[in-house]
């Protein structure tokens, strides 16, 4: 498609949440009645839009697209309370990260009182084998999805640390999955170790996790392995309040 094309088709999707007939979004819009309508007829096929009697209307991917944008906000707000009890009861900084295709997304962070900053920040992006989460998250994937993640990302290193053998990957797992929480020794940054526990949603489906992080040299890796329990009891808290009981 042309730059025109897609702004022709951005133009009528919008004044469909507005519109169903043809002629006001034609009005609307300042584009040709038929160029309306062969635009809503190649939306109804995406499932962009759907025909009804008097019109048109916003399809059922439109839905499912808002549904993706929002639910790392609604979670956000459910999560809150949970994190910031831990923030309080570790004096670590917290994170809450979702996952996005074959990357953890952070979402939210309370930092630490302390005189520096993590350098982690909302909306960073990071591959999932090298973090507390992402490795609590792949946990709860089948053999054939873990198999495929290795395939599709190669588990690239970013520390000296970082686990880039799916041998050692899958062995790490099956103790994340016993104790269920996961450590991240130095692995996604040098100097920073952290733990982290899944979340689930109302359908029982792993989305996320969050964590406490620390200085390496405020916490040796022990001392982080007795903060596991208290990292997944709160996990769980934010599962409960996302429906998952």
């Amino acid at each position: 498609m042309t730059d025109t094309a897609v702004e022709k088709t951005l133009a009528v999707l919008e004044a469909l949440a507005d519109h169903s007939r043809i002629a006001d979004i034609a009005r609307v819009t300042g584009l040709p009645k038929s160029t309306v309508h062969r635009l809503l007829r190649a939306m109804v096929d995406r499932g962009f839009a759907t025909a009804a009697p008097d019109g048109y209307l916003t399809g059922p991917r439109v839905l499912a697209l808002a549904g993706k944008v929002l639910r790392p906000l609604d979670t956000v707000e459910r999560a809150r309370p949970s994190l910031r009890a831990l923030q309080q009861s570790t004096d670590c900084t917290v994170h809450l990260a979702v996952l996005f295709g074959d990357e953890l997304v952070y979402v939210d962070k309370i930092e630490a009182d302390k005189p520096y900053r993590m350098a982690s920040r909302p909306g960073m992006s990071l591959p999932a084998h090298g973090t507390a989460i992402g490795k609590a998250v792949l946990a709860s994937f089948s053999p054939s999805e873990l198999d495929a993640y290795v395939s599709r990302t190669g588990l690239p290193g970013r520390t000296p640390r970082t686990i880039t053998s799916p041998a050692r990957l899958v062995s790490q797992l099956t103790r994340v999955r016993r104790s269920r929480f996961a450590l991240d020794d130095e692995e996604n940054e040098v100097g920073v170790r952290c733990v982290g526990s899944a979340i689930r949603d109302h359908s029982g489906a792993v989305i996320g996790g969050l964590s406490a992080s620390s200085l390496a040299m405020e916490h040796s890796l022990s001392e982080l392995i007795a903060l596991g329990p208290r990292v997944l009891r709160a996990a769980d808290e934010v599962s409960a309040a996302l429906g998952w009981l």
